[in-house]
């Protein structure tokens, strides 16, 4: 199951996977571009591992980093939880 998180000025959309078998969650994070159709990147928590980086340069690959870092802690309870709506019982 995939869960929004948040949506941001540019319209980039923040979402993230259940608790997957391995314990992991997976973060994915696409942009819209006119250009390019959509910049996308995929973030497994808890390690951080970095897959499909596309288009993104690599500041913005690092401050996205910088933003999942900081939100982890909520990221890993809401993907155990059912989500934000369900893990925080909004």
């Amino acid at each position: 199951m995939i869960y929004p998180l948040m949506t941001l000025n540019d319209n980039t959309e923040i979402v993230h996977s259940e608790t997957l078998p391995d314990g992991r969650v997976k973060v994915y994070i696409e942009t819209p571009d006119s250009k390019d159709d959509f910049h996308h990147m995929t973030i497994y928590l808890p390690d951080y591992q970095i897959e499909e980086v596309y288009r993104y340069t690599a500041d913005e690959v690092e401050k996205y980093i910088k933003m999942i870092r900081k939100m982890a802690h909520l990221i890993i309870p809401f993907a155990a939880g059912g989500g934000f709506e369900n893990a925080s019982r909004v």
